[in-house]
């Protein structure tokens, strides 16, 4: 390689991975291994060695690679935050080793102690406390300015608010989510429909770095605390006894911290690390070499972005190949039919794998994969069991194609997969795998409306055989009711009233709760003014559906696909049987004042609720949409009024107050 392609490729490798550590640390969506991301790294420093005139202070080997979100407060770090060097061999440890006891030589420093600790694989945050309390939290942000996440580390249970020594001190610890507490948490987000985590890192970061604090909470975030960044009143001569005194003021200490006297004991702390890394109940990425000695580590120094007294160890993804014997298909709770692998029991990184997910249809045609093929796995993250890559070369000719299945492997509806969507879902409104989902969501406020039928006593139901579809819930007795409860009774007749009130909701409630795809209580209550009754909307064809105003092609597809089935057909049947109400209450309403007018709610409303308030314009004959354009006629602006207002100003579009909307609707 010349200077001119050595110049080409040192650019090329500072927009790479300018470009995934922004997708890593500010955005927690990472694109690429941790591995191939420090691969890119390694290679960047090697180049930048090699052709020194080509080094820069803006290269993320010279920085810290994160920014502050907008919507913190930032933070400026008495003392900063930095990041630690990576290696990837025993060979760069010896030259570690050699270059300090080298230093140590020059400075007349006869013993060299190392402290090796498990690299936590989460988000660096500074502690503040001032006489013993905790007063604020910020993240590493860019080594030099953090972002203040004082409310959402309160919530980390593990953070004392209050340490046994009334002393003023600045200690630095890793946030991270538990691998038990993150494959639960994914696995609940999935059941939701909602984007799963691609790693316990990421999650943890993302977490931390709400801007409601509320939404952190419900995370389950740990702290371990690895250094005192900054303490007033008191000396410590090792790095080990300051990890003591720390677990003595009530810190959650790293709890893996191994004294080693020479180079030969590091190396074996770190063989220890490697093998019990598949037990521990966190996320490494590697183990940290640290010079004990205190007063060594100023002699030391540090560089822009790492201190010269500490390395990081990387271990390598550990990767096996084994037979995928076959690939089966699972239905989530929400009807989502998810591919996986069946595999030859093959042992990685500690723990025996016999299956993973392939994920959707098109990971199964990117990868190539077929039945009987032998495959490349690791763990993603030392957590998740992974399909790296097939290994073509082995194919005998025996292998076979796979294909998503067109009908639900657990009820036998259709299958399908929308336009825009990686997901195959089951369309049965009864099928066993979604019926928890279905339940909820039927029962919910927004749906039927039936008080007292939270999820926990839905499963107690589903747990006691009491019910096994939708329609169940309108043949439960008071007896099984009441059984549920000790001194059940009241609850019991609460409950069966609140059952036989929803009997007579509106149509539109009925068509929220029966779930369709894309379906919601707005669309509902268009459906049910249009059709009048439950069997008028089951027989409308997809054109008449596609043209009603605010429906539209996907959402007529979907009613459609609906309405076909015959668990859909069964359901309604038995509704109507159990007087369930399938007609549109019908109100006369001759003040129709906002017919034709659309409307955009935006800030916080003081004196309706949303709901409220769109429930008003279209008692008036209004809409409401949830974006501003030139077709907007009126935007209602509560407090904090955001982007929405702000368009609504260039637009010219007439802005109304709660006051102004009062009047307008008297």
């Amino acid at each position: 390689m010349n200077k001119e392609q050595a110049k080409k490729r040192i650019e090329e490798l500072r927009k790479q991975t300018e470009y995934y550590a922004k997708l890593y640390y500010d955005e927690d969506k990472p694109e690429i291994s941790d591995f191939e991301y420090d691969m890119l790294m390694v290679e960047l420093r090697n180049l930048e060695k090699q052709y020194p005139e080509f080094s820069s202070k803006e290269s993320l080997t010279q920085k810290v690679g994160g920014h502050v979100k907008e919507g913190f407060e930032k933070v400026i770090h008495e003392v900063p935050l930095q990041s630690l060097q990576d290696i990837f061999s025993l060979e760069e440890i010896d030259e570690f080793d050699e270059r300090i006891r080298k230093k140590a030589e020059e400075n007349g420093i006869k013993e060299v102690k190392y402290v090796v600790e498990t690299k936590i694989d989460g988000l660096s945050a500074a502690l503040e406390y001032k006489n013993g309390k905790f007063i604020r939290g910020a993240t590493r942000g860019n080594g030099l300015v953090g972002e203040d996440v004082t409310q959402n580390l309160k919530t980390v249970k593990t953070i004392p608010m209050e340490i046994n020594d009334k002393i003023d001190i600045t200690v630095r610890g890793e946030v991270f989510i538990a691998k038990e507490d993150f494959e639960n948490m994914n696995q609940e987000r999935e059941e939701n429909e909602e984007e799963v985590f691609a790693n316990a890192r990421n999650a943890a970061a993302g977490s931390l770095r709400q801007l409601d604090s509320k939404i952190t909470e419900k995370r389950p975030l740990d702290i371990y605390i690895f250094n005192v960044q900054k303490i007033d009143g008191k000396k410590f001569n090792s790095h080990f006894e300051e990890l003591e005194f720390l677990s003595k003021q009530g810190f959650n200490v790293n709890p893996v911290r191994i004294p080693c006297i020479n180079l030969k004991e590091v190396k074996k702390a770190i063989e220890k690390i490697g093998e019990m890394r598949e037990n521990l109940t966190y996320g490494i990425d590697g183990a940290v070499i640290k010079v004990d000695n205190l007063e060594f580590r100023e002699i030391l120094g540090t560089t822009e972005k790492t201190p010269r007294w500490a390395i990081a160890y990387k271990y390598p993804p550990e990767q096996k190949e084994t037979i995928l014997k076959d690939i089966i298909c699972q239905v989530g709770r929400t009807g989502v039919i998810t591919p996986m692998a069946i595999l030859e029991p093959v042992k990685v990184a500690g723990s025996t794998i016999s299956k993973t997910t392939l994920h959707n249809e098109d990971f199964i045609k990117e990868k190539g994969i077929k039945k009987g093929d032998t495959v490349i796995i690791q763990k993603a993250g030392d957590v998740i069991p992974e399909i790296v890559k097939v290994v073509e070369e082995k194919r005998t000719g025996k292998e076979q194609d796979f294909e998503m299945p067109k009908t639900c492997p657990v009820c036998g509806a259709e299958a399908v997969r929308e336009e825009g969507e990686v997901a195959i879902r089951c369309t049965g409104i009864e099928c066993p795998a979604k019926l928890f989902r279905n339940l909820v969501h039927f029962v919910s406020r927004e749906a039927m409306n039936i008080d007292g039928l939270g999820e926990n006593i839905i499963q107690q139901l589903l747990d006691k055989e009491l019910i096994s579809n939708i329609a169940d819930i309108y043949e439960l007795e008071f007896e099984d009711v009441a059984s549920l409860k000790k001194n059940g009774k009241k609850f019991a007749q609460n409950l069966i009233d609140s059952i036989n009130a929803s009997k007579k909701n509106d149509l539109y409630k009925l068509i929220t709760a029966l779930g369709i795809r894309h379906v919601g209580a707005k669309a509902s209550k268009i459906l049910a003014k249009k059709y009048k009754t439950i069997d008028n909307l089951a027989k409308a064809s997809y054109e008449e559906l596609s043209y009603i105003n605010d429906i539209g092609e996907v959402m007529a597809n979907s009613i459609k696909e609906f309405f076909m089935q015959d668990q859909t057909k069964d359901l309604i049947e038995r509704l109507k049987k159990a007087g369930v109400n399938t007609k549109a209450i019908i109100e006369e309403n001759t003040d129709n004042r906002f017919e034709g007018k659309t409307f955009v709610l935006t800030g916080s409303l003081e004196k309706y609720t949303r709901k409220e308030a769109e429930d008003i314009i279209e008692k008036f004959g209004g809409k409401t949409s949830s974006s501003v354009s030139k077709k907007t006629d009126y935007v209602l602006a509560g407090e904090e009024a955001g982007s929405k207002l702000t368009k609504a100003q260039s637009l010219g579009v007439t802005i109304i107050s709660e006051e102004e909307f009062e009047k307008m609707s008297q």
